[in-house]
């Protein structure tokens, strides 16, 4: 087992990390940004060093100075949380070549699946359904256009190295392609460095369901069922839940054996997400890998009772999965609700500032995972997202009703937030019987 953990992030997901550390016996080494200092959350490390000034780029995204911090903080691993560093394949790479063990999957997975063509290609291998499109990328115009014809529109261009929404543009037509092709790449290229793009027909209004997958280094790879992330705002997932409403208990397994299968063709060990679209006739497709922990991972640990951060610690150590697939179930309904610091009625904006009031929700079922307090000063530098409402009930519809009611006992002063959005969408006919798809919210709420 581990002495000594790095945490290569911040804020919410670096406090989550913190605590299971310190439930194991582990020691635990922050990193931070001028922007962070003083954050109450760092007094939770044993050892905390600075790596720069507030911008992302000059702190939490140098490997340099991260692998420093590790080596002077004499750690055995790094857990490098979501977003940032944590899909950097070269950044696992780099971390194991220097004897400090990255908490996550094996590098050369991590590329494989990081590039969603590659991606593409490993689910065929596996036998697991993709939505009809190029074989790779597309090289020109003309060869777009071509294939287009061939699968029929509407389409999507997307970035082989996207995420976050970023480089994914549709087309209506082939004029719509023409423009959108050049401005897919453009976008791709300034967000990652990489133009590639590719074609795939556009599933008209579909569901976003993903299944959360945990492997260990001896071959064994698990899922912990689904979670559906539907309601979503340009890419931009607003609330999950888990179990997914409304799918047949047949599709639900077979969107998870897919899932396992293709976990196991690509190599794949520790935590990850394999992230579908299901269609109105319940046919699902795969669109890609989360080589990580994801943002909603805590819905997926109220439905199975299992710990998914120590899980990834564990197997990061060489540890056999405890647990057998029969044994994982799924045991009431969870919901969670992201609560950002954005102004819902003012496209979203984000709301940087000082949190003057803060009162969270509490009760039976009710969980909040979250950095910030009275006091907390909310920067420009980084996601918007201030902490996760999480609520877990005997069915879905208890649920929605203390989430509900979780929301209305939130109180936030000093900053707009998203909670106004998450309250009118919860009160909604279509998400209470769980008839939405991912332009839902966009297309009726948002006009």
């Amino acid at each position: 087992m581990f002495n000594r953990i790095l945490i290569a992030n911040r804020g919410e997901i670096a406090l989550r990390v913190m605590r299971a550390c310190k439930e194991l016996g582990i020691q635990t080494v922050a990193v931070f940004s001028e922007a962070d200092r003083g954050a109450h959350y760092l007094s939770m490390a044993d050892e905390a060093f600075c790596i720069g000034p507030a911008q992302a780029s000059e702190s939490y995204l140098r490997v340099d100075r991260i692998i420093s911090a590790a080596e002077v903080g004499n750690v055995d691993a790094i857990h490098p949380g979501y977003g940032f560093l944590s899909e950097n394949y070269l950044f696992a790479e780099q971390c194991r070549a220097a004897n400090i063990e990255f908490i996550g999957p094996p590098h050369d997975a991590m590329h494989a699946l990081g590039d969603k063509v590659a991606a593409r290609r490993i689910a065929r291998k596996a036998k697991v359904p993709t939505v009809p499109g190029s074989e790779g990328l597309v090289e020109s115009e003309e060869e777009a256009v071509r294939v287009a014809k061939e699968i029929g529109y509407p389409v999507l261009i997307k970035a082989t190295a996207g995420g976050g929404g970023k480089g994914i543009r549709p087309a209506m037509d082939e004029k719509m392609l023409r423009v959108e092709l050049k401005a897919a790449a453009n976008e791709a290229e300034k967000a990652f460095k990489n133009g590639g793009v590719y074609i795939e027909k556009f599933v008209q209004k579909p569901r976003h369901v993903e299944v959360q997958l945990i492997g260990d280094q001896h071959g064994n790879v698990l899922h912990l069922w689904e979670r559906d992330c539907t309601m979503q705002r340009k890419h931009q997932k607003l609330i999950e839940e888990s179990p997914a409403p409304n799918l047949p208990q047949k599709i639900r397994e077979q969107l998870c054996e897919a899932a396992v299968r293709l976990a196991k063709t690509a190599g794949y060990y520790n935590a990850g997400t394999c992230e579908f679209i299901v269609d109105q006739e319940n046919n699902f497709y795969f669109i890609e890998v989360n080589a990580r922990i994801q943002v909603e991972h805590p819905v997926t640990e109220q439905v199975t009772g299992i710990d998914l951060i120590k899980s990834q610690i564990l197997v990061a150590a060489g540890e056999k999965l405890p647990m057998k697939q029969r044994e994982i179930g799924q045991y009431g309904h969870a919901i969670e609700v992201r609560i950002n610091a954005e102004d819902p009625d003012n496209g979203f904006r984000g709301c940087p500032g000082t949190i003057t009031k803060l009162r969270v929700p509490g009760g039976f079922g009710v969980r909040f995972d979250s950095h910030v307090h009275e006091g907390y000063k909310i920067t420009p530098y980084y996601d918007s997202m201030i902490g996760k409402l999480i609520v877990h009930k005997q069915d879905r519809a208890e649920a929605i009703k203390t989430t509900k009611r979780a929301l209305d006992e939130f109180v936030v002063e000093g900053i707009k937030t998203s909670i106004p959005m998450a309250r009118r969408i919860l009160d909604t006919t279509v998400f209470n019987e769980g008839t939405g798809d991912t332009k839902y919210v966009e297309r009726e709420l948002l006009k």
